[in-house]
């Protein structure tokens, strides 16, 4: 049973944005620190991921745990609610097969991509930086890690 009236439900989930999410932020200060450049939520690749890094021909997926449906067992923000289950399940399904599809669709047309979860940069924001970071590739002639160095645990403070 939900403790919100349906009028102020409604207006809780309309204000949940997707795009510039907390974990965003925080994704894109790291790939930034990391000297890397991109372009946001392309739309004319499959899923409009978060970042897309062009002449690497590689995307970046920032997850919520709660709307992906986190696989994890161990993750502590993946929850199904319990109230209006005939509404939630579905459309959370929905939402994964969706993921699936333009991760595969991706994949088709060549790009490699890189699924970061909330809960992942919330536990150990400085594993899931150094993750990006192989995922990116070394310094080259892109300037990948060539800048000044910030510390991905100082960037994670200011978001969590």
């Amino acid at each position: 049973m939900d403790k919100l009236t349906p009028e102020r439900r409604s207006r809780n989930m309309g204000r949940i944005g997707s795009k510039d999410t907390r974990p965003e932020m925080l994704v894109r200060r790291l790939v930034h620190a990391l000297g890397c450049r991109y372009r946001l939520h392309v739309k004319d690749l499959p899923g409009k991921p978060d970042l897309v890094f062009r002449s690497r021909k590689k995307v970046i997926f920032v997850h919520g745990c709660f709307w992906h449906q986190h696989a994890n067992e161990q993750c502590p923000i993946r929850i199904v609610p319990s109230s209006n289950k005939g509404y939630w399940a579905p459309k959370l399904r929905r939402n994964g097969a969706r993921d699936a599809e333009n991760l595969a669709s991706l994949k088709k047309l060549g790009w490699k991509t890189l699924v970061v979860w909330e809960c992942e940069l919330r536990q150990d924001a400085e594993a899931a930086g150094r993750r990006m970071k192989r995922f990116l590739g070394p310094p080259g002639s892109q300037n990948v890690g060539n800048r000044k160095r910030v510390t991905i645990r100082a960037l994670a403070r200011l978001l969590f």
